[in-house]
Order: C-alpha cells, then structure tokens, then sequence
C-alpha cells in the first residue's frame, strides 16, 4: 500500500493592508493650535524685547551722549566721556562701590547662613512649624517700598520703636538712624536682612523636602550626628539649590533700590547710603538729568552682574561636566 504523502504546510493567510491607525502621522498644528502658540510664546517674548532689550540696548547708545532728556536735537556724541567721569569719581561713583559690595558681603554673611539655620531647624518637625514659616516668610510677600515704610515708622528718632526702646533704657538718648553716615547704612542693611531671610529660608526649605531620606539614614547608620550629617551629605546635595541661593544673593546687592529709595527719602543719595542703583537714579530722573552719564552707570552696573554671575555659573558648569 503506497505511503500517504506528506501533508503540505498550510499557506500563510493573507495580511490586511495597513489601516490609518497602524501607520498614524503626527498630527499637523491647525490655526487655531498656532495662533495659541503664537500668542503663548511671541506675547512674552515681545514683552521682553520692548521692556528689557531695546531699552538695554538704548542705555547703551546713550552712555555715549550727552543729554538733558528733554528734546531729543540736544542729544551730543561725547564718546566715552561719561565713562572717564565715572573713572574720576564724579559723582562718587566708588564709595557707591564700596557700599555695594558691603551690602554683598553683609548679606552673604549674615542673613543667607540664618535662613539656611532657620530652614534646617524647620525641616526637623518642629512643633508649629507652619506658624513659624508664615511669621518668618510674612516679610517676603511685602513689597520692598512697604518694607521701607516699616522700618522708617521704627528708625523714626522721635516716635519710632528702636528709640522708644533705647529712651526706656536710657532717658533722652535719641539715635537718628537714618541721619547719621555712619549709621544709615547698616540701619538699611538689617531692614533688608529682615526680608532676605525668609526668601532663603523657603528656599532651602524646598530643597531640604527633596533630600532623599535614605541618605540621612545611612549617614546616622555609619555614626554620624545631626551637624555631620547636614554638612557631609545634605548640603553637598543640595548643589542646585546653594547656587540660586548664590545667584539671588549676588543680584539682591547689586539692583539694591526700594528700601534704600524709601528710607533715604526718595531722589538724592543721603551720605553714607550712597548706591550705584541710586546714582543711576538721580542722575536720569533727577533734579539736573544728566542721562548719558546715568546711562553709563547702567551699563558698568549691567557688566558688573554678568561678570559676576557669569563667572560662577561656568565653572559651576565645567566642575559637573568633569
């Protein structure tokens, strides 16, 4: 009996041709998706060409005139005139220097480590703790100007809280705060301290709340405390965080303006106040405008913060790229 042959394989069945879902193209923006685009983005970019580049860009230009800022035919090429008045001390362009750079010595110093303080003993489940952020940060949500207001009602050598203290101590001892050269400025500096410090608090509390646990745990695990533990693991982890508190601090001293305008008494620098903010102010909006020279001021202010932040920023970058 003849063997059976073997059984052919079956022919494969037929695939279904692609369907539109299965070859799905990404999907075309329609007008109405670019005009939302269009105006998301190209609004604030337009803000920021009208309301910071083109007037950076005209403070440039005119650092090299001489201009009243009245009619725009009496505007004169000096060349770099204005920068040689600057170099020469005229208006006292290096005391505001140096009390720029106090103001960034005082605040990296003294209120930045409090509020770091002040975040770390928040971040250790204190009780009221949420009563203590709100009375500490409660200063951050005024306005600059109304934090002057404050201070001015407490350095008033008359009325103000500070004397009225120091009289009770001291019957008929007044301090005039705001008056004295030597006193006016730290008087300012501790009314913005009074700000600063709860913005770097929030600040680094934030960034404390991110801290992965497991590293505190294997820190207390190997034998370390509490002060170990905060300086060998969680602040070299908190890299990001130290450097916009580095960045803020940085900018906070060099654009110092509205408690320093407020408590000074408005346009015209007090001795002993004297900013680099505030000469740019009273030389453009002054009683004698002289806004090339103002002008000027800006952009030695504008490079000053790019150097200065610039620099830090690179090799911050080339540390973590290595």
């Amino acid at each position: 009996m003849p063997s059976a042959s073997p059984t052919a394989p079956p022919a494969p069945a037929p695939q279904a041709p692609a369907t539109g879902a299965s070859r799905r193209r990404p999907r075309r923006l329609g007008p109405g998706d670019r005009l939302f685009l269009a105006v998301v983005i190209g609004v604030p970019l337009l803000a920021l060409l009208v309301f910071v580049w083109l007037p950076a860009l005209a403070s440039m230009g005119l650092s090299f005139t001489s201009w009243d800022g009245i009619y725009l035919s009496d505007i004169h090429w000096v060349g770099l005139d204005n920068y040689h008045q600057i170099l020469t001390n005229y208006p006292p362009f290096w005391p505001a220097v140096r009390h720029n750079v106090i103001w960034l010595l005082f605040t990296a110093l003294l209120p930045t480590p409090f509020g770091i303080f002040l975040a770390y003993q928040l971040d250790r489940k204190l009780r009221f703790t949420r009563v203590y952020q709100t009375a500490i940060f409660l200063p951050m949500v005024l306005s600059l100007a109304v934090v002057g207001l404050i201070w001015e009602i407490i350095y008033n050598p008359d009325t103000g809280l500070l004397d009225g203290i120091l009289n009770a101590a001291a019957p008929g001892h007044h301090v005039d705060w705001l008056g004295d050269p030597d006193l006016n400025l730290w008087a300012v500096l501790v009314a913005s301290a009074w700000r600063h410090t709860g913005y770097i608090m929030i600040l680094y509390l934030a960034g404390l709340k991110g801290v992965d646990p497991a590293l505190k745990e294997a820190a207390a695990l190997d034998g370390a405390n509490g002060r170990q533990t905060f300086l060998k693991v969680v602040f070299p982890a908190l890299k990001p965080v130290n450097v916009i508190i580095l960045v803020v601090t940085v900018m906070e001293s060099l654009r110092a303006f509205d408690v320093v305008y407020v408590l000074g008494g408005g346009v015209g620098s007090k001795p002993g106040m004297e900013l680099l903010s505030l000469l740019i102010t009273d030389n453009i909006i002054g009683e004698s405008s002289h806004i090339g020279y103002g002008s000027a001021l800006a952009v030695v202010l504008l490079l000053v913060s790019l150097a200065a932040i610039g620099t830090f920023l690179v090799q911050n970058f080339r540390k973590e790229d290595r």
